[in-house]
Protein backbone atom coordinates (compact mmCIF):
# COMPACT_ATOMS: atom_id res chain seq x y z
CA UNK A 1 0.00 0.00 0.00
CA UNK A 2 1.39 3.40 -0.96
CA UNK A 3 2.33 6.01 1.60
CA UNK A 4 -0.30 8.30 0.08
CA UNK A 5 -2.97 5.61 0.52
CA UNK A 6 -1.92 4.97 4.13
CA UNK A 7 -1.93 8.67 5.01
CA UNK A 8 -5.33 9.09 3.36
CA UNK A 9 -6.77 6.25 5.43
CA UNK A 10 -5.32 7.70 8.61
CA UNK A 11 -6.74 11.11 7.82
CA UNK A 12 -10.16 9.63 7.11
CA UNK A 13 -10.07 7.66 10.34
CA UNK A 14 -9.18 10.78 12.29
CA UNK A 15 -11.99 12.74 10.69
CA UNK A 16 -14.44 9.96 11.44
CA UNK A 17 -13.33 9.96 15.06
CA UNK A 18 -14.11 13.64 15.36
CA UNK A 19 -17.62 13.04 14.03
CA UNK A 20 -18.49 10.32 16.52
CA UNK A 21 -21.07 11.62 19.00
CA UNK A 22 -20.12 11.76 22.65
CA UNK A 23 -21.63 8.75 24.42
CA UNK A 24 -23.66 9.24 27.58
CA UNK A 25 -23.58 7.12 30.69
CA UNK A 26 -26.76 6.31 32.61
CA UNK A 27 -26.71 7.09 36.36
CA UNK A 28 -22.98 7.74 36.46
CA UNK A 29 -20.65 5.58 38.54
CA UNK A 30 -22.42 6.40 41.82
CA UNK A 31 -25.93 5.55 40.65
CA UNK A 32 -24.83 2.36 38.92
CA UNK A 33 -23.04 1.16 42.02
CA UNK A 34 -26.13 1.87 44.11
CA UNK A 35 -28.30 -0.25 41.82
CA UNK A 36 -25.87 -3.17 41.93
CA UNK A 37 -25.38 -2.94 45.69
CA UNK A 38 -29.03 -2.66 46.69
CA UNK A 39 -30.06 -5.42 44.28
CA UNK A 40 -27.42 -7.76 45.70
CA UNK A 41 -28.34 -7.00 49.32
CA UNK A 42 -32.01 -7.78 48.59
CA UNK A 43 -31.43 -11.28 47.20
CA UNK A 44 -33.49 -14.19 48.55
CA UNK A 45 -31.77 -16.60 50.93
CA UNK A 46 -32.02 -19.49 48.46
CA UNK A 47 -29.56 -17.81 46.07
CA UNK A 48 -26.10 -19.44 46.33
CA UNK A 49 -24.04 -18.07 49.19
CA UNK A 50 -21.08 -17.13 46.97
CA UNK A 51 -23.40 -14.88 44.97
CA UNK A 52 -25.02 -13.21 47.98
CA UNK A 53 -21.56 -12.62 49.44
CA UNK A 54 -20.42 -10.79 46.29
CA UNK A 55 -22.50 -7.64 46.83
CA UNK A 56 -19.53 -5.27 46.81
CA UNK A 57 -18.08 -6.84 43.67
CA UNK A 58 -21.44 -6.79 41.89
CA UNK A 59 -21.71 -3.12 42.83
CA UNK A 60 -18.24 -2.38 41.43
CA UNK A 61 -19.01 -4.22 38.18
CA UNK A 62 -22.27 -2.40 37.51
CA UNK A 63 -20.56 0.60 35.82
CA UNK A 64 -18.18 -1.70 33.90
CA UNK A 65 -19.62 -1.23 30.36
CA UNK A 66 -19.25 2.53 30.75
CA UNK A 67 -15.57 1.98 31.50
CA UNK A 68 -15.27 0.45 28.02
CA UNK A 69 -15.89 3.96 26.68
CA UNK A 70 -12.35 4.96 27.61
CA UNK A 71 -11.33 8.09 25.74
CA UNK A 72 -7.78 6.78 25.44
CA UNK A 73 -8.99 3.59 23.77
CA UNK A 74 -11.41 5.45 21.49
CA UNK A 75 -8.60 7.69 20.29
CA UNK A 76 -6.84 4.59 19.00
CA UNK A 77 -9.83 2.80 17.49
CA UNK A 78 -13.60 3.18 17.80
CA UNK A 79 -14.32 -0.56 17.45
CA UNK A 80 -15.16 -1.15 21.13
CA UNK A 81 -17.02 2.08 21.84
CA UNK A 82 -18.83 2.18 18.51
CA UNK A 83 -19.70 -1.50 18.69
CA UNK A 84 -21.10 -1.53 22.23
CA UNK A 85 -22.70 1.92 22.63
CA UNK A 86 -26.04 0.84 21.03
CA UNK A 87 -26.34 -1.82 23.76
CA UNK A 88 -27.09 0.88 26.33
CA UNK A 89 -30.38 2.21 24.95
CA UNK A 90 -33.44 1.74 22.77
CA UNK A 91 -35.27 4.74 21.34
CA UNK A 92 -38.82 3.42 21.57
CA UNK A 93 -40.36 6.51 19.99
CA UNK A 94 -38.95 5.69 16.55
CA UNK A 95 -41.54 2.94 15.97
CA UNK A 96 -45.31 2.80 16.38
CA UNK A 97 -46.94 0.23 18.67
CA UNK A 98 -47.40 -2.37 15.94
CA UNK A 99 -43.82 -2.02 14.73
CA UNK A 100 -42.51 -2.23 18.28
CA UNK A 101 -44.46 -5.42 18.95
CA UNK A 102 -42.91 -7.02 15.88
CA UNK A 103 -39.43 -5.79 16.78
CA UNK A 104 -39.64 -7.07 20.35
CA UNK A 105 -40.78 -10.48 19.07
CA UNK A 106 -37.66 -10.90 16.94
CA UNK A 107 -35.77 -14.04 17.99
CA UNK A 108 -32.45 -12.23 18.32
CA UNK A 109 -30.76 -8.88 17.78
CA UNK A 110 -29.99 -9.63 14.14
CA UNK A 111 -33.63 -10.30 13.27
CA UNK A 112 -34.52 -7.21 15.31
CA UNK A 113 -32.06 -5.17 13.26
CA UNK A 114 -33.73 -6.42 10.07
CA UNK A 115 -37.15 -5.26 11.32
CA UNK A 116 -35.76 -1.84 12.26
CA UNK A 117 -34.17 -1.44 8.83
CA UNK A 118 -37.49 -2.37 7.23
CA UNK A 119 -39.06 0.51 9.16
CA UNK A 120 -36.47 2.88 7.73
CA UNK A 121 -34.09 3.26 10.67
CA UNK A 122 -30.51 2.27 11.35
CA UNK A 123 -30.43 -0.37 14.14
CA UNK A 124 -27.46 1.30 15.83
CA UNK A 125 -29.47 4.53 15.98
CA UNK A 126 -32.42 2.85 17.68
CA UNK A 127 -30.32 0.72 20.04
CA UNK A 128 -30.34 -2.88 21.27
CA UNK A 129 -30.98 -2.56 25.01
CA UNK A 130 -33.70 -5.24 25.51
CA UNK A 131 -31.69 -7.78 23.55
CA UNK A 132 -28.54 -6.90 25.47
CA UNK A 133 -30.38 -7.60 28.74
CA UNK A 134 -31.83 -10.86 27.41
CA UNK A 135 -28.47 -12.03 26.10
CA UNK A 136 -26.68 -11.45 29.40
CA UNK A 137 -29.55 -12.98 31.37
CA UNK A 138 -29.32 -16.11 29.25
CA UNK A 139 -25.54 -16.22 29.69
CA UNK A 140 -26.07 -15.99 33.43
CA UNK A 141 -28.66 -18.78 33.47
CA UNK A 142 -26.30 -20.99 31.50
CA UNK A 143 -23.49 -20.15 33.94
CA UNK A 144 -25.69 -21.23 36.85
CA UNK A 145 -26.65 -24.41 35.02
CA UNK A 146 -22.98 -25.29 34.56
CA UNK A 147 -22.27 -24.44 38.21
CA UNK A 148 -24.91 -26.93 39.33
CA UNK A 149 -23.20 -29.79 37.49
CA UNK A 150 -19.56 -28.77 38.01
CA UNK A 151 -17.42 -31.90 38.34
CA UNK A 152 -15.30 -30.61 41.23
CA UNK A 153 -14.69 -27.64 43.49
CA UNK A 154 -11.96 -26.19 41.29
CA UNK A 155 -14.18 -25.99 38.23
CA UNK A 156 -17.05 -24.70 40.35
CA UNK A 157 -14.85 -21.86 41.60
CA UNK A 158 -13.94 -20.94 38.01
CA UNK A 159 -17.61 -20.88 37.08
CA UNK A 160 -18.38 -18.70 40.10
CA UNK A 161 -15.96 -16.11 38.75
CA UNK A 162 -17.75 -16.21 35.41
CA UNK A 163 -21.14 -15.88 37.10
CA UNK A 164 -20.16 -12.78 39.05
CA UNK A 165 -18.66 -11.14 35.95
CA UNK A 166 -21.71 -11.79 33.78
CA UNK A 167 -24.16 -10.81 36.53
CA UNK A 168 -22.30 -7.56 37.20
CA UNK A 169 -22.24 -6.52 33.55
CA UNK A 170 -25.88 -7.53 33.12
CA UNK A 171 -26.65 -5.20 36.01
CA UNK A 172 -25.32 -2.23 34.10
CA UNK A 173 -27.78 -2.60 31.26
CA UNK A 174 -30.72 -3.20 33.58
CA UNK A 175 -29.80 0.01 35.42
CA UNK A 176 -29.58 1.83 32.09
CA UNK A 177 -33.12 0.72 31.32
CA UNK A 178 -34.50 2.28 34.49
CA UNK A 179 -33.44 5.75 33.30
CA UNK A 180 -36.18 7.07 30.94
CA UNK A 181 -33.52 8.90 28.95
CA UNK A 182 -32.29 5.53 27.70
CA UNK A 183 -35.64 4.65 26.15
CA UNK A 184 -36.10 7.66 23.89
CA UNK A 185 -34.59 9.89 21.24
CA UNK A 186 -35.05 12.66 23.83
CA UNK A 187 -32.07 11.29 25.73
CA UNK A 188 -30.33 14.60 26.35
CA UNK A 189 -32.78 17.45 25.94
CA UNK A 190 -36.05 17.43 23.98
CA UNK A 191 -35.61 17.28 20.20
CA UNK A 192 -38.03 18.21 17.44
CA UNK A 193 -41.52 19.58 18.07
CA UNK A 194 -41.73 20.86 21.62
CA UNK A 195 -45.22 22.28 22.30
CA UNK A 196 -44.83 21.91 26.08
CA UNK A 197 -41.55 23.80 26.18
CA UNK A 198 -39.48 21.03 27.73
CA UNK A 199 -35.76 21.64 28.39
CA UNK A 200 -33.57 21.26 25.31
CA UNK A 201 -30.10 21.71 26.78
CA UNK A 202 -27.66 18.92 26.04
CA UNK A 203 -26.52 18.82 29.67
CA UNK A 204 -29.82 17.43 30.98
CA UNK A 205 -28.66 13.82 30.88
CA UNK A 206 -25.66 14.37 33.11
CA UNK A 207 -27.46 16.91 35.32
CA UNK A 208 -30.07 14.29 36.19
CA UNK A 209 -28.36 10.93 36.28
CA UNK A 210 -24.92 11.92 37.47
CA UNK A 211 -24.71 15.30 39.20
CA UNK A 212 -28.06 15.20 41.02
CA UNK A 213 -27.84 11.51 41.97
CA UNK A 214 -24.27 11.89 43.20
CA UNK A 215 -25.26 14.83 45.39
CA UNK A 216 -28.48 13.51 46.89
CA UNK A 217 -29.10 9.76 46.62
CA UNK A 218 -27.81 7.24 49.17
CA UNK A 219 -28.02 3.48 49.47
CA UNK A 220 -30.79 3.72 52.07
CA UNK A 221 -32.88 5.83 49.68
CA UNK A 222 -32.77 3.20 46.96
CA UNK A 223 -33.37 0.39 49.42
CA UNK A 224 -36.50 2.14 50.69
CA UNK A 225 -37.89 2.21 47.13
CA UNK A 226 -37.64 -1.58 46.78
CA UNK A 227 -41.09 -2.50 48.01
CA UNK A 228 -41.84 -5.68 46.04
CA UNK A 229 -40.88 -9.19 47.10
CA UNK A 230 -38.44 -11.11 44.87
CA UNK A 231 -40.08 -12.90 41.97
CA UNK A 232 -39.28 -15.36 39.21
CA UNK A 233 -40.45 -14.09 35.85
CA UNK A 234 -42.52 -16.67 33.94
CA UNK A 235 -41.41 -15.05 30.67
CA UNK A 236 -38.22 -13.01 30.88
CA UNK A 237 -38.66 -11.34 27.50
CA UNK A 238 -42.14 -10.10 28.42
CA UNK A 239 -40.80 -8.80 31.74
CA UNK A 240 -37.91 -6.93 30.09
CA UNK A 241 -40.17 -5.28 27.53
CA UNK A 242 -42.66 -4.25 30.24
CA UNK A 243 -39.80 -2.82 32.32
CA UNK A 244 -38.56 -0.65 29.46
CA UNK A 245 -42.05 0.50 28.51
CA UNK A 246 -42.73 1.48 32.12
CA UNK A 247 -39.49 3.45 32.17
CA UNK A 248 -40.38 5.18 28.92
CA UNK A 249 -43.74 6.19 30.41
CA UNK A 250 -41.78 8.27 32.94
CA UNK A 251 -40.02 10.32 30.25
CA UNK A 252 -42.45 13.22 30.14
CA UNK A 253 -42.79 13.37 33.94
CA UNK A 254 -38.98 13.60 34.06
CA UNK A 255 -38.97 16.49 31.60
CA UNK A 256 -41.84 18.21 33.39
CA UNK A 257 -39.93 18.05 36.67
CA UNK A 258 -36.81 19.50 35.07
CA UNK A 259 -38.86 22.26 33.46
CA UNK A 260 -40.27 23.23 36.85
CA UNK A 261 -36.99 22.94 38.77
CA UNK A 262 -33.87 21.80 36.93
CA UNK A 263 -32.01 18.78 38.28
CA UNK A 264 -28.76 20.19 39.67
CA UNK A 265 -26.49 19.35 42.61
CA UNK A 266 -27.99 22.25 44.57
CA UNK A 267 -31.61 21.26 43.83
CA UNK A 268 -33.36 20.15 47.03
CA UNK A 269 -37.00 19.82 46.00
CA UNK A 270 -38.50 16.54 47.31
CA UNK A 271 -40.23 15.78 43.99
CA UNK A 272 -36.91 15.59 42.15
CA UNK A 273 -35.37 13.30 44.74
CA UNK A 274 -38.43 11.06 44.88
CA UNK A 275 -38.35 10.62 41.10
CA UNK A 276 -34.66 9.67 40.99
CA UNK A 277 -35.04 7.30 43.93
CA UNK A 278 -38.05 5.61 42.34
CA UNK A 279 -36.23 4.99 39.06
CA UNK A 280 -33.10 3.67 40.78
CA UNK A 281 -35.28 1.46 42.97
CA UNK A 282 -37.08 0.12 39.90
CA UNK A 283 -33.72 -0.76 38.37
CA UNK A 284 -32.52 -2.50 41.54
CA UNK A 285 -35.72 -4.55 41.85
CA UNK A 286 -35.61 -5.57 38.21
CA UNK A 287 -31.96 -6.56 38.47
CA UNK A 288 -32.51 -8.63 41.62
CA UNK A 289 -35.43 -10.42 39.99
CA UNK A 290 -33.53 -11.16 36.76
CA UNK A 291 -30.64 -12.61 38.79
CA UNK A 292 -33.10 -14.67 40.82
CA UNK A 293 -34.96 -15.82 37.71
CA UNK A 294 -31.70 -16.93 36.09
CA UNK A 295 -30.82 -18.95 39.20
CA UNK A 296 -34.18 -20.65 39.71
CA UNK A 297 -34.79 -21.43 36.05
CA UNK A 298 -31.28 -22.83 35.62
CA UNK A 299 -32.53 -25.92 37.47
CA UNK A 300 -35.32 -26.52 34.95
CA UNK A 301 -34.75 -28.13 31.57
CA UNK A 302 -36.09 -25.78 28.89
CA UNK A 303 -39.09 -26.85 26.84
CA UNK A 304 -38.03 -27.49 23.21
CA UNK A 305 -39.30 -24.87 20.80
Amino acid sequence: MSRFRISSLLAAAGAALLCVPVTLNAWGDHGHRLVGLTAAKALPEDMPAFFRDAAEQLSYLNPEPDRWKSRDESRRDMALNGGTSPDHFMDLDFLNAQQLAGAFAAPDRHAFADSVRAAGYAPATMGFLPFTILEYAQKLRNDFRLWRIAPDSTVRRWIENRIIEDAGVLGHFVADGSNPHHTSKHYNGWVGDNPKGYPTDNRFHSRFESQFVQAHIKEADVRSAMTHAPQVFPDLRVAVVAFLMASNAQLEPLYALDKATPFRPETVTPEQKAFAVARLGAGAEMLRDIWYTAWVTSAVSPTPR
